[in-house]
This record gives C-alpha cells, sequence and structure tokens, in this order.
C-alpha cells in the first residue's frame, strides 16, 4: 500500500529522503504520524527513524532547509530534533532494545527497521512509511496494523505481557489510545493489563501524570478511566477514586455508585469545556465520600462534609501525582464550593448568600457553575429540569447582584495598610477583625460597597476595641 502524501509534506519529506540517501541510510516515518493521518487525525509531531545516526541525518536536513532549521542534539538519547513549519520533527536511530525486570529503562543497540517496529507498543504505532528511493511512500506493516485500524483495536505487537512487563507505561498508553480514537483494547491485552498492573510502580509519577492528562482531555474520558479500574491502574495511580466505587445497601435503602457518578460528570463537563484543571476538578469534587459515608436512621446514606474533606484531600493527591503547584488552589477551591450552588438552589436565595458564593468564587465563578450543572446525573426527567431551571435563575441573580456589587475579584475598599495607618497600629489580629467586620457588612448588604460606607464601619468597629484614629 502506498501512503498518500499531501502538498505541505512533500517538500520536507524529499528533503529527508535526500539527506539520507546521502549518508547511505534507510529512512522511515514511524509511530504516532502515520497512525493519524491514516485516521485523518491532525498531527505535529513527525518520527523519523534511519539505520544509522539519526544525529548526522537531522544535521544534513537542518542544512538544507532554506532558511536553515537550527538542530538540537540530545546526545545522551542519540536523537536529535528541529522545527519546520508547524512541525515538531525528532530523529532517531533504529534500535533494538532488552530490559531487566525492575526497570524500564533499556539496554540500547543499534538495529533495523524491524528491530524498531518490534520495539514498539501497539501495531496501529508500527506502522511505517519509507522514504527511500527504491520504494518511496510505501507502508510497511509487518504486525497488521492496518487491519488493527480499520478494526478500531488496539493489539500489542508482539506478546503482550512481554511488551507490558519491559515498559508498563505502555499500559496507560494503551487506556489513553482507547479514550483519544474510540477504539476497543484487544482482550488478552486487555488481561495483559490487567496481569501486569502493578508493573506501574516502576514508572515516575510524572510519566504517569502526563498519560492520565491525556485520558482526562479525550473526548469521552470515562473510557480510560473506566479501563484504568477495571484493570486494576487506578487502584495504583488514583485509590481514592477507585474507593468511590461500590453500593451499600441498608434497611432497603441505598446510596448510588459515587465512582460512575463522578466519571459521568466527567463526560458531562468534558461536553462543556476542554479546560484541563476543569475536568480535574470534576474528577475529583466527590473525593470526599469514602471517608464521608455514614448511615443515620432517618436520613439513610449521608455524606456530610464530603466537600471540605475532599477539598482537603487534594494536596495529597496532587503532590503524589506530581502535578503543579499553580494549578492545586483551583482545584481545591473548586471541590471546596462545589456544594454551594446547589444548596442555593434548595432555598431561598438571599442577597447575602448570592454575594457570599461570588466572593468566595472570584474569578472561578463560571467554572464552579459549570461544574455544578455537569453534577447533575439523574436519570429523572423531572429532576434535572428542575436543577437546570434553579441553576439557571441562580446565574440569573448572580449576574443582577454582580452587576449591583461589582463582586467578582473584589477587594474590599478598605485595606489593612489604610487600617493601620488610621489608627498607628502594627499587624496585628485587631486589623485582621477590622478587615472581617468591614467585609462581612457588606456581603450582608449591611453597607454598600464603597468607601465611605465601609469607613464609617471601620471606625464602628475600631471604637468597639478602644481603638480612635491617630489625632483623633
Amino acid at each position: 500500500m502506498i501512503f498518500q502524501i499531501r502538498d505541505n509534506e512533500r517538500m520536507i519529506f524529499e528533503v529527508i529522503s535526500k539527506a539520507a540517501a546521502a549518508l547511505g541510510s534507510p529512512t522511515y516515518v514511524v509511530g504516532g504520524y502515520v497512525r493519524d493521518r491514516l485516521l485523518a487525525r491532525p498531527s505535529k509531531d513527525l518520527d523519523i527513524v534511519c539505520v544509522g545516526s539519526g544525529i548526522e541525518l537531522a544535521q544534513r536536513v537542518g542544512d538544507s532547509l532554506h532558511p536553515r532549521s537550527r538542530v538540537t542534539v540530545y546526545k545522551r538519547f542519540g536523537t536529535a530534533a528541529l522545527k519546520y513549519r508547524d512541525l515538531e520533527i525528532e530523529f532517531v536511530g533504529a534500535r533494538k532494545e532488552s530490559y531487566r525486570s525492575d526497570s524500564r529503562k533499556p539496554t540500547v543497540e543499534s538495529g533495523t527497521l524491524a528491530d524498531d517496529q518490534n520495539r514498539r507498543d501497539f501495531t496501529i504505532n508500527a506502522l511505517a512509511i519509507s522514504l527511500n528511493e527504491h520504494d518511496y511512500g510505501t507502508i510497511i506493516d509487518p504486525f497488521n496494523g492496518l487491519e488493527d485500524l480499520e478494526a478500531k483495536r488496539i493489539i500489542t505487537p508482539l506478546e503482550p505481557g512481554k511488551t507490558f512487563s519491559d515498559d508498563p507505561l505502555r499500559m496507560m498508553r494503551g487506556v489513553r489510545f482507547a479514550a483519544q480514537l474510540g477504539f476497543e483494547i484487544d482482550p488478552k491485552t486487555l488481561r495483559s493489563i490487567r496481569d501486569n498492573s502493578e508493573r506501574l510502580k516502576i514508572i515516575s509519577w510524572e510519566r504517569i501524570a502526563t498519560e492520565l492528562n491525556k485520558i482526562l482531555l479525550s473526548p469521552v474520558p470515562s473510557v480510560g478511566l473506566r479501563l484504568m479500574f477495571d484493570t486494576g491502574l487506578l487502584n495504583y495511580v488514583l485509590p481514592e477514586l477507585a474507593a468511590l466505587h461500590g453500593v451499600e445497601t441498608r434497611n432497603g435503602r441505598k446510596h448510588k455508585d459515587n465512582f460512575y457518578h463522578t466519571i459521568k460528570v466527567v463526560d458531562n463537563l468534558a461536553e462543556r469545556s476542554d479546560k484541563l484543571w476543569l475536568r480535574w476538578a470534576a474528577l475529583l469534587h466527590d473525593i470526599g465520600k469514602a471517608k464521608t459515608k455514614r448511615w443515620e436512621d432517618v436520613a439513610g446514606w449521608t455524606f456530610h462534609a464530603h466537600d471540605a474533606v475532599g477539598a482537603n484531600m487534594v494536596p495529597r493527591i496532587f503532590r503524589r501525582l506530581r502535578l503543579p503547584n499553580e494549578q492545586l488552589k483551583y482545584v481545591q477551591k473548586l471541590v471546596a464550593l462545589h456544594q454551594r450552588p446547589i444548596s442555593l438552589t434548595q432555598e431561598e436565595i438571599t442577597d447575602s448568600a448570592v454575594r457570599r458564593i461570588l466572593f468566595d468564587a472570584g474569578e472561578d465563578i463560571d467554572d464552579l457553575m459549570t461544574l455544578c450543572q455537569s453534577d447533575i446525573t439523574s436519570r429523572n426527567p423531572v429532576k434535572v429540569k428542575t436543577f437546570r431551571e434553579n441553576y439557571d435563575f441562580l446565574r440569573q441573580r448572580m449576574a443582577e447582584i454582580e452587576a449591583q456589587d461589582h463582586l467578582r475579584n473584589w477587594q474590599p475598599p478598605i485595606t489593612g495598610e489604610y487600617i493601620m495607618e488610621t489608627f498607628g497600629i502594627p499587624p496585628s489580629r485587631q486589623v485582621g477583625l477590622i478587615k472581617d467586620a468591614v467585609r462581612e457588612a457588606i456581603l450582608d448588604g449591611e453597607i454598600p460597597n464603597e468607601f465611605e460606607a465601609a469607613k464609617t464601619r471601620m471606625l464602628a468597629a475600631a471604637e468597639a476595641m478602644g481603638l480612635e484614629p491617630v489625632g483623633g
């Protein structure tokens, strides 16, 4: 089969082909770029494998391009990379690998194209396109990857137990491809993931988190999350989420399965937003329910304060997975606040309560409301309709009060510095108490969000503490 080379690919492929011929190094496009092009998916990463030195080939290609492209060399790995238009192109020499049981770092030797294809994770990623003159454009498919693409099947090129034992990260990659592409994992391959799931422990948390993020960003994240649960990978990566699984019945009353509820919420949110960290908030929003589940004779099953408990669990999860600290506070805040809007819809909505949620959520109020609306998973259409109408009304009230009081990203008109200057006092608990008094008065609607009114309340709060303005 001949690969259909597009016009925007032709020039760079020909430059690489000529450079490879000059070096006498048979050269091929291998892996994800081939797969994605055959699936009509966008791809900007081009992997070039040559039987020879990938670094030498990259340097010759870089010199041949106009304007000349700067080549980045990674001598330790024997690879090199350059950018061409919107493509990230990596060059590597064909190699074969062998592994020890206690490490995913292989012993690497130079090899043939066949050796390089043998070390690939899945048949759909072992496809290669020849850039050599005698068979230019020919697809080389030793493991029937084209058939697996057509069948939407994920299967390893070699015996799956060896593939996953050699590099356990491939198990996460298989789950990720199933979620991204809408493919099914071959039953034998799936059983092998289950049998080898504990091998994931030798993989760094950073690499695991990268794959998990890609699963969360897939069109239907629950596909990957369910596969992680079914294979046991989730027990290692996110045991707190796996702990939500199960339904318990007492006196004829049962609670919903909070694991399946959670992954449904993530799917609902994925339909509304492509923000990775908002999807993380959806994934962790009920993480505290396993710890807070209680049976009460009157109320039945309860999960009191699961929002607060879950928020306290977020930092530990972020540390374990080496997730970025700059996103921690955002996710933690949304987990902590996700019950607030729904509680407002179940009672008479006061201006004060709306002011407080606007103040506490700040610039993330829209994301919070998107999360809360995604949290509606009831199969009862009457309940769903009621929830949606209540949320729409709450959004309307928020918009009205925001327009009136300007509380989004709001800071009280009286600062700590102004308080200290007015009363001639150093940083102290008294400063905080006065600030709190002003803020609470504004949020309760007792005074308008204006400097003069805030100053009057400041003076009254200070007087109650026995403080007087300097020179007063």
